[in-house]
């Protein structure tokens, strides 16, 4: 497993701490039982949903899963940490390739409700972005570039200085529009 894929070998000890089998977790968080064997070799990282997903068959916290230990007071976030990238591969378990880059601006939190990320979105590949929804709501703004986000039957494209709050339980996805790669600050509540 890649040193920069701790998530597999967490969610696998949190499962195996739990009896859990790979068939369990993937009925319970709804996931395909090759996404489950692929993430905890280490071979991909699904999106938030899945990810999402798996936290609650798990009965744990998103943050979780994605931090390393856990501190009691303010957590900073630097310019210089932008190097802790958290590359999702999307919504198809076979995927292998992400079109975001997640940098997590509360790595380490304890306890926390609330995910803030930056994320660099790349412009994507397939015409039809699929989907999916998930407990919680999401706040993003816009830094740079110019998103779409696809939310239920709407449609919304935001340009730098804008923004949307919006009930993640609704189908939603967020990609970039044209070919540059825009930037957002992205604000995720999950409830537990």
């Amino acid at each position: 497993m890649p040193d920069t894929n701790k998530l597999g070998l967490k969610i696998r000890q949190f499962r195996e701490a739990k009896q859990m089998s790979i068939e369990q977790l993937a009925e319970q968080s709804h996931c395909h039982i090759d996404q489950i064997l692929q993430l905890e070799a280490g071979e991909l990282i699904p999106s938030l949903t899945p990810l999402m997903e798996i936290s609650r068959a798990l009965g744990v916290r998103l943050g979780t899963l994605m931090d390393d230990e856990p501190i009691e007071g303010p957590v900073l976030f630097k310019q210089t940490d932008f190097p802790k990238v958290i590359r999702f591969s999307g919504k198809d378990p076979k995927a292998t390739s992400s079109n975001l880059d997640f940098f997590t601006m509360a790595a380490d939190k304890k306890d926390r409700h609330m995910e803030p990320f930056m994320i660099d979105v790349k412009p994507r590949t397939d015409n039809v972005p699929p989907l999916s929804g998930h407990e919680g709501e999401e706040f993003i703004f816009v830094i740079s570039g110019k998103i779409r986000i696809n939310y239920g039957k709407n449609s919304y494209e935001l340009n730098p200085g804008e923004s949307i709050y919006y009930d993640s339980i609704v189908p939603h996805d967020v990609h970039a529009v044209g070919e540059q790669t825009a930037r957002i600050l992205a604000v995720v509540y999950a409830p537990f």
